[in-house]
């Protein structure tokens, strides 16, 4: 039971990721542009912290998820990058 909820949550925060890019990418302004996509670094950030329970918990073995780790860790990079060059 526990287990699912902190899947549930694990999907909602890397469904989110994608949803607040998207509205970042129709951001009216700079500083809109900025706070949305501060928004998808933290929910990327927290994917991470998910994921890191969910092996923690051996709710699923660390091999299993290796990859989709190393990618959610790319793309919170590149995301705290954007923020960065748009902030500059």
């Amino acid at each position: 039971m526990e287990s699912q909820r902190i899947g549930k949550q694990f999907l909602r925060s890397a469904l989110s990721v994608g949803a607040n890019y998207w509205v970042a990418c129709r951001a009216r302004s700079k500083t809109e542009f900025i706070s949305k996509l501060s928004i998808t670094v933290e929910e990327a950030d927290e994917v991470l912290f998910w994921l890191e329970i969910l092996i923690e918990s051996n709710t699923i073995e660390e091999q299993v998820v290796l990859d989709f780790r190393n990618e959610a860790t790319e793309i919170l990079k590149v995301l705290s990058r954007a923020r960065k060059t748009a902030k500059a």
